[in-house]
């Protein structure tokens, strides 16, 4: 499958950053990202309201783009709403997993940050993949809504402030330095935005993982070696399910990767 049509799911801007490891990998792939901007944010949703909304919004992006394969790029919607999806999509759909085992290997203190939203760092799904692979490191887990929101401000160009990135990692920092974490994972598509400054905030030698790569990969797995073409199919497209003045803001951080707005509103995709 040379040119395969892919749709990108996310509640905002963080599945850019693993459309781009997609692109990347899948050169030929023809994308199309679908933003449930009128919902964001997952993270403050019960589980009960995010499988019902992300099935809907899939749902409606699969009659509109009838794509090869769905790649689910949130981790809040992966940990609830792939079981349903699964269940009555014909085509492959792909989850983000929290990058647990990955840091779990390459951790050499034995002590993990597990970064995300509220939600994902405490479900079940995250404490099994814990228990699985991580069950001899100490693991320091921090919810934080406002770096999603910086980083659906740093699309529009505004830099984090250096002082607040600084703030939020204090629980993984603040403490005696054989107890803080050398690996900490990215547990929200979002958060690989921030990498500079996550980086800057942190002691020197501090590893970030996150599983765009790895969502690629497996995304060419189950295409059998999709994107062989020399070149990507352009315009990406992109598609939202509301229009307001955020949107408008970053509507050139996705003209920037290749994405042509296609759809303003739920009801326009089809």
């Amino acid at each position: 499958m040379a040119n395969p049509v892919i749709a990108v799911f996310d509640s905002g801007v963080g599945g850019l950053s693993v459309a781009q490891e997609i692109a990347s990998l899948l050169p030929g792939a023809a994308l199309n990202y679908f933003c449930d901007n009128g919902f964001f944010p997952y993270g403050t949703k019960t589980e009960a309201e995010l499988v019902d909304r992300v099935d809907e919004v899939i749902a409606r992006a699969v009659r509109t783009v009838r794509p090869d394969a769905v790649v689910i790029a949130c981790n809040t919607a992966s940990t609830v709403a792939l079981p349903r999806l699964r269940s009555h999509l014909d085509m492959p759909v792909v989850g983000v997993v929290p990058a647990v085992k990955p840091a779990a290997l390459r951790s050499r203190r034995r002590v993990i940050g597990l970064l995300g939203t509220t939600g994902t760092v405490r479900r079940a799904y995250t404490q099994d993949l814990i228990d699985r692979f991580a069950a001899d490191c100490t693991v320091l887990r921090i919810g934080s809504a406002e770096l999603v929101e910086m980083a659906e401000a740093a699309l529009e160009g505004a830099a984090p402030a250096p002082d607040a990135v600084a703030s939020v990692l204090a629980p993984f920092f603040e403490r005696p330095e054989a107890q803080r974490p050398d690996t900490v994972v990215l547990a929200c598509t979002h958060f690989p935005l921030l990498a500079d400054a996550l980086r800057d905030a942190s002691p020197p030698g501090t590893e970030f993982v996150d599983s765009g790569r790895a969502v690629a990969e497996r995304v060419r797995s189950v295409l059998d070696g999709a994107g062989s073409a020399a070149k990507a199919l352009p315009p990406h497209r992109a598609y939202f399910t509301r229009d307001d003045a955020g949107l408008q803001r970053r509507l050139p951080a996705f003209a920037r990767r290749g994405f042509a707005a296609a759809a303003f509103s739920f009801e326009a995709w089809g």
